[in-house]
């Protein structure tokens, strides 16, 4: 299976902004935002020309770098969102959102979508009753999330919930007994994605 091994810390120095991909350890004062605030490489503290094309490339390598999610697989998601009614730039969001392994970090179950993706993929969570290995998985309206009978991560599990502020108003989730339901999907001002979908469409459309 195809996945992003590159480094994370300088993901998020490449961005400019934190991105929260290792998850409590960027709360701290040892994440590479707060002690390199510049991009990596010989040339990250040189002045940059900032085009157009630029800017737009780089808000889409923020999203991808935020969800976690490959260069092809994005641009599926973009293809299958400007299809959809609506917004194609708020479908896009609304795709990735619905993501289990980033469904699973916002309901406080992981304390990083590496985490969650790590977790999905060993078993751990069941959807309607019926055990999800893939982090893809795309949830709807009405699906009653699950850690497996007997998971052996379940320590693991209720450590990220401790972690947890809130759980979006479109999730309910119920942190000692380690279920939850998906209400709805997200409207674009729940999504607190730090990220200028425009420019995503705007990149592609070119």
């Amino acid at each position: 299976m195809a996945r992003d091994t590159s480094p994370q810390c300088k993901q998020c120095r490449r961005e400019g902004q934190k991105l929260f991909l290792k998850g409590e350890r960027c709360l701290t004062d040892k994440c590479a935002i707060e002690r390199r605030a510049y991009p990596p490489g010989d040339h990250g503290r040189g002045r940059q020309k900032q085009s157009e094309y630029r800017v737009q490339l780089r808000e889409k390598q923020k999203a991808r770098r935020y969800y976690g999610v490959l260069e092809t697989q994005f641009h599926r998601y973009y293809v299958k969102a400007s299809r959809q009614e609506g917004i194609t730039g708020e479908n896009l969001l609304r795709l990735l959102e619905s993501r289990l392994d980033n469904v699973v970090v916002r309901l406080g179950f992981a304390a990083s979508r590496r985490q969650a993706r790590q977790l999905i993929r060993h078993g751990h969570w069941t959807i309607n009753g019926r055990r999800v290995d893939i982090p893809s998985y795309q949830v709807k309206a009405g699906d009653v999330i699950a850690v497996k009978d007997s998971s052996g991560a379940e320590a693991i599990i209720r450590d990220a919930t401790e972690l947890t502020a809130q759980v979006p108003a479109w999730l309910e989730a119920d942190h000692d007994g380690l279920t939850a339901k998906v209400l709805r999907l997200p409207e674009r001002r729940e999504i607190t994605t730090p990220v200028q979908e425009q420019l995503i469409v705007e990149l592609y459309s070119k």
